[in-house]
């Protein structure tokens, strides 16, 4: 064959591959996709991610993605139900909010991405070590709702700096609490503060632990899901107690906190929705995919709070709307 030919047989091979891509593409945007969502319980920070993660694939698909959406009252039990659920209904994807609801799911199927979000640490939550490029190397990749803890504890030294001793109050049920706590009470002790730690089961005795805690100067509580789901009966013991409480996100410190380091909620489920679609549609790796962590962090503080316990917050901390 002549060189022409063999160049006129190249382009031709060229253009078809482009066009065979092109269309390939096309069709995965005119597929219409199911996604099955599975969040452990209602709380506005949970709430937010789920709607940041709707929000993405919606802006990006329009019509042509369905949500199944589960919510699990903050049971374990019920987490597992749901993700049996949505594997039975072979949804393309499933999206996991909170520890809890990951787990379920990553047990639940091999084969189904699942993207998570609001997981403080995967490492410590799934007993996994990640690639060298951030990936679990599995069905699994998502968002970590983690803010700096050196920071956290920096702002509990900022407007405490006579304060002796700190309180750590978590759910001794959630790994990623344990890893927040073991975390902060290494910076707090070498700023010089002695911890107490206040570990509750669930939310029976939650009550009773956080009775216990008031005998600290200052307490803090992580991005605790079991906590989130009770900032009113928390709030009830520690503001009559005269005792501040700085907490790990906006949606605690709205409800029983004085102030926070935190992070958008909303951000972070839309960045997760966002991979939903570089997976659905660009056929992106979930195994490598690494997970990804919020990009900013906002000092907030609950002015009520503030004013009940006649804290004077200093200027740089936006009040929480």
């Amino acid at each position: 064959m002549r060189k022409s030919g063999i160049k006129t047989l190249v382009s031709l091979l060229m253009a078809l591959t482009l066009i065979l891509g092109s269309c390939l593409s096309a069709s995965a945007e005119e597929k219409t996709f199911t996604v099955g969502i599975l969040q452990l319980i209602q709380h506005p920070a949970l709430d937010q991610a789920t709607q940041g993660f709707k929000d993405a694939l919606t802006e990006k698909l329009g019509d042509k993605v369905v949500f199944e959406e589960g919510n699990a009252s903050g049971d374990s039990n019920n987490c597992a139900q749901i993700a049996s659920q949505l594997v039975s209904h072979q949804v393309d994807l499933i999206m996991a909010n909170a520890t809890p609801a990951m787990l379920a799911c990553a047990t639940a199927t091999a084969d189904i991405p699942v993207l998570a979000t609001s997981i403080t640490n995967y490492e410590s939550a799934m007993e996994i070590e990640l690639t060298p490029e951030g990936a679990t190397g599995i069905n699994v990749s998502g968002t970590s709702d983690l803010a700096p803890l050196d920071g956290q504890a920096a702002m509990i030294q900022e407007l405490f700096p006579n304060a002796k001793t700190v309180g750590l109050i978590y759910c001794s049920a959630e790994p990623n609490s344990i890893f927040q706590i073991k975390t902060i009470e290494g910076y707090l002790k070498d700023m010089g503060y002695e911890c107490r730690r206040y570990g509750f089961n669930d939310s029976n005795d939650l009550a009773s632990v956080v009775q216990s805690s008031t005998e600290c100067d200052v307490l803090y509580i992580p991005t605790d899901n079991t906590a989130a789901g009770n900032t009113e009966a928390i709030a009830n013991i520690v503001l009559p107690a005269g005792v501040p409480v700085v907490v790990g996100e906006e949606g605690i410190c709205s409800g029983c906190g004085v102030a926070t380091l935190t992070i958008s909620y909303y951000d972070i489920g839309y960045k997760t929705g966002e991979m939903a679609y570089d997976i659905l549609v660009n056929g992106a790796d979930i195994a490598s995919m690494p997970i990804a962590y919020a990009p900013q962090f906002t000092k907030k503080y609950n002015a009520a709070n503030a004013a009940a316990l006649n804290i004077t917050i200093p200027e740089g901390y936006l009040p929480i709307e």
